[in-house]
């Protein structure tokens, strides 16, 4: 094992006595790869184990999760995108070499780039603003993600210089930068709200745009435009014979459901403590027992409300509305204002975006709606691939594995009023579906 240079010796031996114990297995299930964690437990470990399943675009089927003491029990069922069992050997070698080091392995950053993060009010054509303001500065985009909820938008930016093909470090343009997107963000109606900052934290990017939407209080605001009907169930009710705070949560399954959640109790400062998620079709049932990190539970009913609205905004924000529309062409400056322009000249709202490239080549993925934020007209649609072009600009559907009809069996736990399951019963059953025999502990 290669060490990292901040570690020294006493770290690198606790390392060595608390390295994650991880199997994968193939046998066990038969429509999904069982992955399995034993390790010592610490604030964040859950949320970072998941974000490795989710940088890998599996879908999570079930999972079990348990943290008695000081040791961290967790079992994912997982899936690739298309519903099948894991079987190359490099995504299972990545997941066990990944999961076998959480515990001092930091964030990943996209190296060699400057960060733009950008908060404020969406509007029609507001992305095109933004990337035509960076093509005329000189900046080439070479990620980015745009995520909109409520009426907000929170997008993070990684450019670099045109010309010297390097990031930004003069601090007049990064202050050239700012000012121009921060005017853009204004808008007539934005003055106070709208936010740009360059980034130098190395935060998971996804996070990060949990973390500003959160920063924005955009849980507390209420959609501008149509938003589709099937909006999440989350019910909170306190477990006190156990000292829990136990969270249901019933919704449209889709991919790295798990991660957004978790990922807004931990940055919320709670700890899962157990949880079970189970998977039918194309829908989800998750239950989380959680507490403070001070080890106490939910204490009021404002607070049960601000943690009910802060999952349903978390599982909204990456909710896919609207027609998903992908990009691939050669990369060239100018490209993304270009392609933005042409959708709002055609009345398409950009309600997500993800922007990549690869070997001079543009990879980019658009969810757009109309300006009321109803799916687009088909002309409109066409008008914009006949202008950007047929061969590099295509309408895609979700994969087939979330068009399946729901099983007929579906999971028991129950959410807004059903009986919550007993912590004792809950714990036995994980461990019985682990394949596990201990002796009773209730």
């Amino acid at each position: 094992m290669e060490w990292p240079n901040y570690l020294d010796e006493y770290e690198k031996l606790v390392i060595r006595m608390t390295t994650p114990r991880v199997m994968i297995d193939n046998a066990g299930c038969a429509n999904a790869t069982r992955v399995m964690i034993d390790s010592a437990r610490k604030h964040g470990i859950l949320l970072e184990a998941v974000q490795v399943l989710a940088d890998l675009n599996l879908s999570i089927k079930k999972a079990y999760i348990s943290s008695d003491g000081r040791w961290f029990m967790d079992v994912f069922h997982v899936t690739d995108i298309d519903g099948n069992k894991l079987t190359d050997k490099s995504v299972i070698n990545y997941i066990e070499q990944s999961l076998g080091t959480i515990h001092y392995v930091r964030s990943k950053c996209v190296e060699g780039l400057t960060a733009l993060e950008l908060t404020g009010t969406d509007r029609l054509g507001l992305m095109s603003e933004v990337f035509a303001v960076l093509a005329d500065l000189q900046c080439n985009v070479v990620e980015a993600k745009v995520w909109t909820h409520n009426g907000r938008i929170a997008s993070l930016i990684y450019v670099k210089d045109c010309d010297s093909d390097s990031p930004i470090k003069d601090s007049q343009k990064i202050d050239r930068i700012e000012g121009r997107l921060r005017n853009v963000l204004k808008g007539d109606n934005d003055i106070r709200s709208a936010k740009t900052s360059v980034s130098m934290a190395a935060t998971h990017t996804e996070r990060r745009l949990h973390q500003m939407m959160f920063a924005d209080r955009d849980y507390e605001r209420k959609p501008i435009i149509k938003t589709s009907a099937d909006r999440p169930v989350v019910a909170v009710q306190n477990c006190l014979e156990r000292g829990y705070s136990v969270v249901n949560i019933q919704c449209k399954d889709r991919p790295k459901l798990l991660f957004d959640i978790v990922c807004t109790l931990t940055d919320m400062q709670y700890v899962v403590f157990h949880a079970t998620v189970n998977t039918a079709g194309d829908r989800a049932w998750l239950e989380f027992f959680i507490r403070h990190t001070d080890g106490t539970p939910i204490s009021s009913e404002a607070e049960r409300q601000r943690v009910m609205q802060c999952l349903q905004a978390a599982i909204q924000r990456r909710a896919s509305e609207g027609v998903r529309l992908e990009l691939c062409t050669a990369d060239r400056r100018g490209l993304l204002a270009d392609v933005t322009r042409t959708f709002r000249e055609n009345g398409l709202n950009v309600t997500r975006a993800e922007i990549s490239t690869t070997t001079d080549t543009a990879l980019n993925l658009f969810y757009v709606t109309d300006a009321c934020g109803n799916p687009p007209d088909a002309n409109a649609i066409e008008s914009v691939r006949q202008k950007v072009g047929l061969s590099s600009l295509k309408v895609k559907e979700l994969p087939s594995i979330y068009h399946q009809n729901a099983e007929a069996e579906e999971p028991t736990i129950g959410v807004g009023g059903a009986t919550l399951l007993s912590l004792g019963s809950m714990v036995r059953r994980n461990l019985y579906n682990l394949g596990l025999l201990i002796r009773s502990y209730s």
